[in-house]
């Protein structure tokens, strides 16, 4: 039995290598183009890659260079499964033209009225925002990634509900800003309109229709595949390390899916034909018609000296639109930690090129997808390869020089307001979650539930973080965009962690401290308990439940937080407290209330 399997993987090999043989015999277009592809693997150091070129219905070419892990040196196959990114998206947006195609939904109601549970930042967002303005990132909310990257979450309607939190940088349907949490919350209204998991329709809709047997989401679907390549990235500028993957669960309608440039040739072969596969109709043609077609202007696109016959710069639904040298392209790139993908096709030359990688290497894929562009349109050939080294040195020296030029904004002489103790604590922003501020030896760190940040001190209360890696050394050559400052309240205690450079140059992210709170049993909150008298005013304290509450005439009751040293902070008011004069074994004497406007101080009247 294992003899007779044997054979027949053999013969299935040697018929799938004949055929890719005489695709390719005498195809003049791809002469040399595994040298060609082979050099720019060792220009740029990197692990490996994967390509497939389709033509019509056929793959005419699809090889393997590099490894898929450089500690196992196991070679990269047509097969080896790698991260697609933000790939796909397209996916995501053609389930929603399906909902659309059955008269489940229309592109251009307001998406609450299929997932009311979605709250922007204002009314006006809430009224005008649509699913095309989702799918064709006209939202007017820049991306605020760090809030899906740093603080993850796999449940998804947790993440729905940040997006209240997010502040706009222009109104909706106004201007392309790429944004994540747009085609999330796509996947939820495919989740709430089916019944079904996001993931169960994929499978459902495209993975088993086109014969993906291997596509799959998230990692942890796919982490025991034996061809599965490992995630690479460069640190400290030079060195090539392999890095964890990225588990994209909660945002996956975003980004996802992994898969091979053979699975992903069916992909493309589907939307070179209109939609269709091997002659049924999986993508409905309405869709596929709107989807590379465009939806808004995503960049200037104007050709430039270099490269003049390269224009245009517009967005469809989940993919990017240009005129390439003459010709009409539709491509989507993808990028999750230790991969960057490329897929794309021109639908008038009915030629599609899937590009893979396991390196954060961003114009890796971009040259091999222009090299083969030329080629397989007959065009005079570029030298891509040579010109995005050379413009990627000239990048690294420019930053390099701004970050030098950086340090001439810096305050030389200025000190701390407080102690490096009074700086630690968590900080909350509704929308990103926790940030935890904690001290170590002589030194400031930054935590999310992903990244460890150091923060070097800049001047005043203001911080520079730099990303640490366990074991690796802290690489602080380069000043980022990113800093943090910290503010007080009219006490002068440090209450808020203002981050600059995370979202849009204009936006600040305000994180506020939540109190430590101390644990106190109910005999000790006892000691609180009582009426106390403030300018006529008497204010009572007592217990509900396990909670000391503050009430005062003609206003909600307070919660009250114990922080320790018998001080309370009023949980739903930032900066008010209130300090107990208390001794040990006795009920307390006064009350302090601890204002913006100053301290009040109220005596026990029983």
């Amino acid at each position: 039995m294992k003899k007779l399997s044997l054979l027949v993987l053999l013969i299935s090999s040697l018929t799938v290598h004949a055929q890719k043989k005489q695709a390719t015999a005498g195809d003049s277009r791809l002469n040399g183009l595994d040298g060609e592809l082979q050099k720019i693997l060792t220009d740029w150091k990197a692990a490996g890659f994967a390509v497939a070129i389709v033509e019509k219905d056929k793959v005419i070419y699809a090889k393997g260079f590099g490894v898929k892990d450089i500690q196992s040196k196991e070679p990269v196959t047509p097969n080896t499964l790698f991260a697609i990114g933000s790939c796909t998206k397209a996916f995501t947006a053609s389930l929603i033209g399906m909902l659309a195609e059955e008269g489940k939904l229309d592109y251009d109601e307001p998406v609450r009225k299929y997932l009311p549970m979605l709250e922007f930042y204002n009314n006006d967002m809430n009224n005008l925002i649509t699913l095309r303005d989702m799918m064709s990132h006209k939202t007017g909310l820049p991306r605020h990634d760090i809030s899906w990257y740093l603080n993850q979450s796999e449940n998804r309607d947790s993440l729905i509900q940040r997006i209240k939190y997010m502040e706009p940088t222009y109104r909706p349907k106004e201007k392309y800003q790429y944004n994540n949490f747009m085609f999330l919350a796509q996947g939820v209204v495919v989740e709430k309109l089916t019944g079904k998991s996001w993931e169960q329709i994929m499978r459902e809709q495209f993975f088993t229709p086109l014969g993906m047997t291997r596509s799959d989401m998230p990692y942890s679907s796919v982490k025991n595949d034996t061809d599965l390549a490992s995630p690479h990235e460069f640190k400290n500028d030079s060195t090539l390390k392999i890095v964890p993957h990225y588990n994209i669960t909660g945002m996956g309608p975003a980004g996802a899916v992994y898969s091979s440039v053979n699975e992903m040739s069916k992909w493309v072969q589907t939307w070179i034909y209109g939609g269709k596969y091997k002659g049924v109709q999986v993508i409905p043609s309405k869709h596929y018609k709107e989807a590379i077609s465009a939806q808004s202007v995503s960049g200037s696109g104007v050709p430039d000296n270099l490269h003049p016959d390269i224009s245009g710069s517009n967005y469809g639904f989940a993919w990017s639109l240009t005129s390439y040298r003459g010709h009409y392209r539709v491509e989507h790139g993808g990028a999750i930690d230790g991969f960057i993908a490329s897929t794309g096709f021109f639908p008038s030359d009915s030629i599609g090129i899937i590009v893979l990688t396991n390196q954060s290497l961003r114009p890796l894929s971009a040259i091999v997808r222009n090299i083969i562009s030329d080629r397989m349109l007959k065009l005079t050939q570029i030298d891509w390869n040579k010109e995005l080294l050379e413009t990627t040195a000239k990048e690294k020296k420019t930053q390099k020089e701004a970050g030098e030029k950086s340090s001439d904004t810096r305050k030389t002489g200025t000190k701390m307001s407080h102690l490096l103790t009074d700086y630690a604590g968590t900080y909350n922003h509704p929308g990103y979650g926790n940030i935890n501020i904690y001290l170590k030896d002589d030194s400031l760190f930054a935590g999310t539930q992903k990244q460890t940040l150091w923060l070097k001190h800049w001047h005043f209360d203001i911080f520079v973080p730099y990303f640490t890696e366990p074991g690796e050394k802290i690489d602080t050559s380069e000043k980022g965009d990113i800093s943090f400052r910290f503010n007080t309240d009219i006490k002068g205690d440090i209450q808020f962690l203002n981050a600059y450079g995370f979202e849009a140059p204009e936006l600040q992210l305000e994180f506020k401290k939540i109190p430590q709170v101390a644990s106190l049993t109910i005999v000790e909150l006892q000691g609180y308990t009582g009426e106390y008298e403030l300018a006529g005013t008497l204010i009572k304290i007592y217990i509900q439940g396990e909670t000391l509450i503050a009430e005062v005439p003609g206003q909600k009751p307070y919660e009250l937080i114990p922080t320790g040293n018998h001080r309370f902070a009023l949980k739903a008011m930032t900066g008010y407290q209130i300090q107990f004069d208390k001794k040990q074994g006795t009920s307390a004497e006064a009350a302090t209330f601890m204002q913006p406007n100053g301290n009040f101080k109220a005596n026990r009247k029983n």
